[in-house]
């Protein structure tokens, strides 16, 4: 039997008023549809399509970034980096840092500041350090360094693959159980030559070489060096001075513990397990109290730049002793 229906009544479907359902009624019906039994808008069959289209989407998606990473890292060392001196964003010219820092609330200040006779005060400074120096005092605290520690001299280099041990004890009086003489108004400030890989330095080991910039004391102590320790003159020079000539009538006199300077021996850095940066104490034996000293100290190898402006090559504190 054929049924005819007018084309005109099934046009007129599609004007009809949509049925009015509540806000609580219209979630129902979104949740679960009992007529065309569908979940949030899908039924059973659509939520396994599309579920299977994203699972091999993504599934694919992360094949193609794991297998990119994997060809990526094998271009890799992890111990060598892959750009180095000139083509590295860090470049050939290594900066100088200093210890302690001011505190971590206050940390664009370059300012060391306390109050000698005052414990709870300097023990900030001194706490400091002793967490800096943690590692130079136990050196298991690094893994694999305690294996591959080797005593170094000057004319006796690390075999390769081994790091060059530091002697806490030649920076006496620059130690903890001194409070880093601290608590004399004479502080210690440490220094340390921040690791370029594969830098090595070329140092002012000629007395005909010394540029004329160089403080006039360095000049004297690298050509007494010349005569009486020749061998130990392949060192990376120090020198820290007041910064205008107030500074300098207001420092006092300096010493620098265990020498002025970081040893060549140390050099290059290579990334080795357990390797520790070379330090240089810097004693100020009588600063004068009560007044901002600002010191600048720089560090001297001939492929070593200066800019104070950038503090390129050196770097820039204040002292405050009440």
């Amino acid at each position: 039997m054929y049924i005819h229906q007018d084309i005109n009544d099934v046009q007129h479907q599609y004007f009809r008023k949509p049925q009015h359902l509540s806000k609580k009624d219209a979630i129902k019906l979104f949740l679960w549809n009992p007529k065309s039994r569908e979940i949030f808008g899908r039924t059973g069959v659509s939520w396994a399509k599309i579920g299977i289209f994203y699972t091999v989407f993504y599934g694919v998606l992360a094949a193609l970034v794991a297998v990119c990473m994997w060809v990526f890292l094998q271009t890799l060392d992890p111990r060598i980096p892959k750009w180095q001196l000139h083509e590295s964003l860090i470049g050939t010219n290594p900066g100088l840092g200093f210890r302690p820092l001011p505190p971590e609330d206050n940390v664009e200040s370059t300012l060391i500041w306390y109050r000698g006779t005052n414990k709870e005060n300097f023990e900030v400074w001194t706490n400091a350090l002793d967490e800096f120096l943690l590692p130079y005092k136990t050196p298991g605290s690094i893994s694999g360094r305690g294996q591959n520690i080797y005593n170094c001299d000057y004319g006796q280099e690390p075999p390769r693959g081994q790091v060059c041990d530091v002697d806490i004890k030649s920076w006496a009086p620059c130690v903890q159980e001194n409070f880093y003489n601290y608590h004399r108004s004479a502080p210690c400030i440490f220094l340390k030559l921040n690791k370029i890989f594969g830098w090595v330095p070329h140092f002012y080991n000629e007395s005909t070489s010394l540029p004329d910039i160089m403080p006039r004391d360095l000049k004297d102590f690298i050509n007494t060096t010349a005569i009486r320790e020749p061998h130990t003159l392949n060192t990376i020079w120090v020198s820290c001075e007041g910064e205008n000539p107030a500074d300098l009538e207001n420092i006092g006199p300096i010493k620098y513990y265990p020498r002025r300077g970081f040893p060549g021996f140390y050099y290059p850095y290579e990334n080795s397990e357990g390797y520790l940066s070379p330090l240089v104490a810097v004693h100020f034996e009588r600063p004068v109290r009560g007044i901002i000293i600002n010191v600048e100290c720089k560090a001297w190898a001939k492929n070593i730049k200066h800019d104070r402006a950038d503090r390129i090559g050196s770097v820039h504190f204040e002292l405050m002793i009440d």
